[in-house]
């Protein structure tokens, strides 16, 4: 596996379209998200905060399933290392495609359907954080756990485009993250002033 131009095609058209996705989901939900937070209009179209946000929950739950069906896609069209067909990658993609479910499904748990879909963006604030399994092995396992079963389906594929794409996924979280996170916090902190200035 010396020359990755062997197996990834740059122009490739399931290539593009699936880095396209990758880099647009995370854009979307930010954005739409702070909109919401800045004039409400969500919550004012749909009548209700909570309906507001289930439904652009189930827009995203779309645009994930289309994401993962676009990077498969590119998996499947893009060229397999013979490399990464040995047994133990592909018994270790099995590994972490289970590893990565375990921190997202946990992570959907702890949080519910609104705290997992940008809820606080809504004015839905949970009454404390979350600090029990998974978060209090790591911050952010939602989002890292969907990199783990990314880089598993690569590995099971035996495919470098496939590693690409979930550096590109990593990538893309950990700039979601810089955004999200201040953001957040300063949500909450803005909560914590009104609730001692009452």
């Amino acid at each position: 596996m010396t020359d990755l131009s062997q197996y990834v095609d740059l122009t490739d058209y399931n290539f593009v379209f699936a880095t396209v996705c990758i880099i647009f989901n995370p854009l979307f939900w930010n954005a739409v998200a702070r909109w919401e937070y800045r004039t409400h209009s969500l919550s004012r179209f749909f009548g209700y905060p909570y309906v507001a946000c289930y439904c652009l929950g189930a827009l995203l739950i779309f645009l994930a399933i289309f994401r993962s069906h676009c990077i498969t896609e590119a998996m499947t069209s893009a060229p397999h290392s013979w490399f990464l067909k040995r047994p133990e990658f592909y018994y270790l993609g099995v590994a972490l495609v289970g590893s990565g479910a375990v921190l997202v499904i946990s992570s959907f748990l702890a949080l519910g359907f609104v705290g997992t879909y940008l809820g606080d963006y809504f004015g839905i604030l949970m009454e404390e954080k979350v600090t029990g399994f998974p978060f209090n092995i790591m911050e952010n396992p939602m989002y890292w756990g969907s990199t783990l079963n990314y880089l598993g389906l690569a590995l099971i594929n035996s495919s470098p485009a496939g590693l690409v794409l979930t550096a590109m996924v990593a990538v893309c979280y950990k700039v979601a993250i810089l955004f999200e996170g201040p953001f957040t916090e300063e949500i909450y902190r803005k909560r914590e002033e009104s609730k001692k200035s009452k």
